[in-house]
């Protein structure tokens, strides 16, 4: 009977990647019938055609119809299950998305001839899509969030890593799995309550527990030397189908993060050596996208800079541009370039700090500069030298890395790339003003450089573009 259970029970366990495929098939559908209604809205206004089949051959321009695409590639975003089961970001990241598009139709329109293009199909496709879109996603929450979707999960140690990771767990909302508690063979922990869960016994209780808690994933979380027995009954419960994931791979999937004051001294060389080497199709692509963004960015910076100047001169006078040395991949030291936001004596001492939210030293035209990002134009001219690319690490003073990589575990590995103009750390969490805010944002960096792919990079970039758009400051 209980196996019967357990094996009901992982019938309805649904992985990240499913989930992914699902919302994949509904955007596709709402993107799809949102098309529809946006041609029949536009046909309206045509008293001859209507909506035909002659309609949809003579009126609609053949780029028309990659709409839906588009519009799908632009939700890129919430194809990450964290924000897609959030409705706060699901609403945000639907807006988002429809803001851009409309930014970037407005853009095309004014360059066009008069008339060209059809502005009452583009407008009812971002309309019927925005609505649409967000019904559906809202309707994926309240169905995908529900309990008996829920994987319930037993972690293996109630140690520092497993109560660590047990207590974050529960501050998520909505959780994305159900812990059901502990097993460990620590005879003074069995029977108490870590992290707010109980310890339901020893390795030798697993098989036990999974039938009787109807367990149907393990996360094993143990940083010393496994027993014997505790392996047995791992692999036992693996070939009853239970699923078995690290702690590490756990953390990293639900918070972008790698766990590095969890990690063994030797993480570096058992698991990020080699889970940090690129391919070199990916190194040329990135390039590419680099050179592609930074001629855009170079053009905006052309536009922007007689005016960006003269605001920075009226306020705190001369120079404009900020030249800071920074340490690039490998060790390579470069001349960063940035709009000066900071007063002239901003560091007097000679001594080297930490930029933090509503620094003192900043000006007043540099306040508007940093919240709208325009301060950091000129780095697209190291974009372009090849000193950073578009997305990676936060290039760091020398000085500062001397200082950390004594205090944060792992910090050094974050040169294992080059630096970015914006990157993972920075659109996720904010100014690093402090060592422990230092040793998150690291968490981050090293995370993006174990996953980074065009596509992590193009979402990276997209909310940036956001970011900007939105006058939040990274």
């Amino acid at each position: 009977m209980a196996e019967n259970r357990l094996h009901q029970k992982r019938l309805w366990r649904i992985t990240n990647n499913e989930r992914r495929f699902i919302l994949l098939v509904g955007d596709i559908l709402t993107a799809g019938i949102a098309m529809v209604f946006a041609l029949y809205f536009w046909a309206m206004k045509d008293l001859w055609l209507k909506f035909s089949w002659q309609f949809l051959k003579d009126r609609p321009p053949d780029w028309y119809y990659f709409l839906p695409v588009i519009w799908i590639f632009l939700l890129i975003e919430l194809y990450d299950v964290r924000h897609a089961n959030r409705r706060p970001d699901t609403i945000k990241g639907i807006a988002l998305t429809a803001a851009i598009s409309t930014i970037l139709y407005m853009l095309v329109f004014f360059i066009s001839e008069p008339n060209s293009l059809p502005r009452r199909g583009v407008a009812g496709f971002i309309v019927a899509a925005s609505i649409l879109t967000l019904l559906w996603r809202l309707l994926y929450i309240k169905i995908f969030t529900a309990p008996v979707f829920l994987r319930r999960v037993l972690i293996i140690g109630a140690g520092r890593a497993g109560s660590t990771l047990a207590e974050m767990i529960q501050k998520l909302n909505p959780l994305p799995f159900s812990l059901v508690g502990f097993i460990d063979d620590d005879p003074k922990k069995i029977g108490k309550k870590i992290a707010g869960l109980p310890v339901l016994g020893k390795s030798t209780d697993l098989i036990e527990l999974i039938q009787k808690e109807q367990v149907s994933d393990l996360i094993f979380s143990i940083t010393r030397e496994m027993q014997p027995s505790l392996n047995s009954a791992i692999l036992s419960a693996e070939e009853q189908g239970i699923e078995v994931t690290t702690m590490p791979a756990v953390y990293e999937e639900h918070f972008g993060r790698v766990p590095v004051t969890l990690l063994a001294d030797d993480w570096v060389l058992r698991s990020f050596v080699d889970r940090s080497h690129a391919s070199g199709s990916y190194e040329l692509l990135k390039r590419l996208l680099d050179v592609f963004s930074a001629i855009i960015g170079l053009m905006i910076l052309i536009l922007l800079y007689p005016f960006i100047a003269l605001l920075i001169i009226l306020d705190d006078g001369f120079p404009v541009i900020f030249k800071q040395v920074r340490v690039g991949k490998n060790g390579r030291n470069f001349n960063l370039l940035k709009f000066r936001s900071m007063s002239r004596n901003a560091e007097l001492d000679g001594i080297a700090r930490f930029a933090v939210e509503n620094d003192e030293r900043v000006t007043k035209v540099g306040k508007f500069l940093r919240k709208s990002h325009l301060d950091e134009l000129p780095q697209f001219i190291n974009v372009i030298r090849g000193d950073i690319s578009m997305v990676g690490p936060r290039a760091e003073r020398p000085e500062l890395i001397e200082k950390l990589q004594k205090e944060v575990p792992f910090y050094r590995a974050r040169l294992f790339v080059k630096p970015g103009a914006t990157g993972w750390a920075q659109i996720n969490y904010r100014y690093a003003s402090n060592v422990e805010e230092t040793a998150v944002k690291l968490e981050h960096d090293l995370y993006y450089i174990m996953h980074r792919n065009i596509l992590l990079d193009l979402i990276i970039l997209f909310r940036t573009v956001g970011a900007f758009v939105g006058f939040h400051g990274l």
